[in-house]
């Protein structure tokens, strides 16, 4: 009933089965688990039911979105937002008089009205927009372009992390004839 054949079959089986196990082992040592991610949300401030808010809460709560910005811009260095700008640099150059690309050249952007270049066209989007790229602006264009200006011919899914963002704004900023004053 066994033959040399079988048994060589059934340990070939066993030795399959090990270095399955033996790669799976030592692949658990060598990247380590990791935890699924959870978001949750920040419990809501009650208040109370007769309160109106006023002009000075309307402030308080944009105050620490430009306030972290601020903090952020402080603590960032446009040589690090020269390596992120390379997630940028398929599509646009910084430099002054840089070789045209397939999206505008954004020497000088901060304090430039949105759609400035006359040898692009921009979408119906940033047109209706309007008005200037300033840090705020950028960041949150930078976070979520999609969000930030439906319509957008902008592909770019965003920069997810605060502080790339901050110092790709950094390295924006050094990339202009005179630099615009960081917020305050």
């Amino acid at each position: 009933m066994w033959s040399s054949n079988t048994n060589s079959i059934l340990g070939g089986i066993l030795v399959a089965i090990w270095l399955v196990w033996a790669a799976n082992f030592i692949g658990d040592l060598m990247i380590p688990k990791m935890a699924p991610a959870t978001t949750q949300k920040a419990p809501a401030a009650k208040k109370p039911a007769s309160a109106q808010p006023s002009k000075e809460a309307a402030v308080t709560t944009t105050a620490p979105a430009s306030e972290t910005l601020k903090v952020l811009l402080a603590s960032a260095s446009a040589d690090d937002g020269k390596k992120v700008a390379k997630l940028c640099a398929a599509c646009h150059s910084f430099n002054k008089n840089g070789k045209k690309k397939i999206r505008p050249n954004l020497f000088g952007i901060i304090g430039k009205a949105r759609g400035f270049s006359s040898d692009f066209t921009y979408s119906t989007a940033i047109k209706e927009m309007g008005g200037k790229w300033g840090f705020e602006e950028l960041d949150a264009f930078l976070a979520k372009p999609k969000a930030f200006m439906p319509g957008t011919k902008m592909a770019f899914p965003g920069v997810k992390k605060a502080g790339d963002r901050a110092a790709l704004i950094l390295y924006m900023r050094s990339q202009a004839e005179q630099p615009a004053p960081l917020p305050q």
